[in-house]
């Protein structure tokens, strides 16, 4: 993995609704190293992270830089990152890749880990200007806006289309 990976799971997991422990696996769709080995007490462990993770995004989308360090600083207090160098070897050549957290450790530590460490290299490539929320009224979903012009308003091209359709279907009846 690397840190825009992380920082992947750190927005699946703020923007996941975490239920039940489908919900957690489904968040966690792209790494199924974690989600085969999700328990009850994992997904109890990583609500808590998930809501300090919102908190973090909300101070972002805000641009309240002071309340993004604290924030994201207890993260990574809470959750710091032990980094592994892992070399699984597919064939002759090993996969190098680091790990944030030691290898037997529960799923829920290793997950958190990465979410702190991924939104934290975030803050620092992209500053604050570039975190948004959803502009679709029904949707809750945080992103970070990685487009040239700075222009992104939806966190999907499905969201996008629903709210550009519905105002079209509006403006037709008027």
């Amino acid at each position: 993995m690397d840190n825009a990976d992380y920082l992947d799971v750190a927005l699946r997991l703020a923007n996941a609704s975490l239920a039940d422990l489908a919900d957690l696996r489904a968040a966690l769709h792209d790494e199924p190293w974690w989600a085969d080995r999700t328990t009850e007490a994992d997904l109890a462990a990583l609500r808590t992270v998930a809501t300090t993770l919102r908190q973090a995004l909300d101070a972002a989308v805000n641009d309240n830089a002071d309340a993004v360090l604290t924030t994201v600083n207890t993260l990574l207090t809470t959750h710091p990152p032990r980094p592994r160098l892992s070399g699984h070897s597919s064939g002759e050549t090993p996969n190098w890749h680091i790990h944030v957290a030691e290898p037997d450790a529960p799923p829920a530590q290793e997950i958190a880990a990465a979410a702190a460490w991924g939104l934290a290299q975030a803050v620092v490539r992209h500053g604050l200007d570039r975190w948004g929320h959803c502009a679709a009224q029904d949707c809750a979903t945080y992103f970070v806006d990685t487009s040239t012009n700075r222009a992104k308003r939806f966190c999907s091209a499905r969201c996008a289309n629903r709210v550009h359709v519905a105002a079209f279907r509006a403006r037709q009846r008027t």
